[in-house]
């Protein structure tokens, strides 16, 4: 069948990379210290660009479901645009506007802010690429809510905030979750963008994918090592994302 050689095409990579990392020196190149501060880097930057993209994408996309305003498509499809952009270009692209010598840089400058390779520039490039898609999926989970419930709120007295905390916040509580889970593992996998604008050094912007790009060269067995790792943590929140699904239809 058709299918299954997709599905063969999906699989055997992943069986190829498992086989070929599992040996003696396996634990040790995953607790290596390079690999250490790889991960924790990871999982700092990619927490905090989840953070920012709850805090502030949620009012974004209720807005955007809710109301009717001009130019409210040209919005979301600035929105979802870094969706679909190849990294390369993103990392180009924040590269020119925040640069040094970019289109805002020199203001930045004279504020004494320097974002090119540093941490804040990892936390930047992932929030450009990852928080669209937090932005996407509450903004379906808001358009989805019947407009009775709304209504009825508003009977009943409620204020544009209460109905935004109090009756869409607890109804789209899951696929609010559900899509922090998949900004979050967006983040955590980011690459391109990240070595273009933040560059890779070690302790500072080098993230997981950055290890094993660096591990390819130097040190394959690194590479391997966390390309488990990453692969398990996806499974994870993948499996996480479809058991919240599950729930929501239910």
């Amino acid at each position: 069948m058709p299918g299954t050689i997709l599905l063969a095409l999906f699989t055997l990579p992943l069986i190829a990379l498992l086989v070929r990392s599992i040996n003696k020196d396996f634990f040790n190149y995953t607790f290596s210290e390079q690999a250490f501060k790889a991960l924790r880097l990871s999982l700092l930057t990619s927490t905090i660009t989840t953070i920012i993209a709850v805090v502030f994408g949620t009012p974004l996309a209720y807005m955007l479901a809710q109301w009717k305003f001009r130019f409210k498509s040209w919005i979301e499809l600035i929105i979802d645009l870094p969706i679909v952009l190849p990294p390369s270009v993103a990392g180009l692209a924040l590269l020119i506007a925040f640069g040094r010598r970019g289109l805002f840089g020199s203001f930045l400058n004279i504020l004494g802010i320097s974002l090119p390779f540093t941490t804040a520039a990892v936390v930047l490039a992932q929030i450009f690429v990852a928080s669209p898609l937090y932005i996407r999926s509450a903004r379906v989970g808001f358009a989805e809510i019947d407009k009775q419930l709304e209504e009825a709120a508003h009977v009943e007295g409620a204020n544009q905030w209460q109905l935004f905390y109090e009756v869409m916040l607890p109804l789209t509580g899951r696929t609010l979750l559900s899509g922090a889970i998949l900004t979050w593992t967006r983040a955590l996998g980011e690459f391109g963008a990240t070595i273009l604008f933040a560059g890779n050094m070690e302790g500072v912007t080098q993230t997981m994918p950055m290890a094993i790009y660096l591990g390819f060269e130097q040190n394959l067995g690194v590479a391997l090592a966390l390309s488990v790792l990453l692969v398990f943590v996806s499974i994870l929140l993948l499996l996480l994302t479809k058991k919240l699904e599950k729930h929501g239809q239910d």
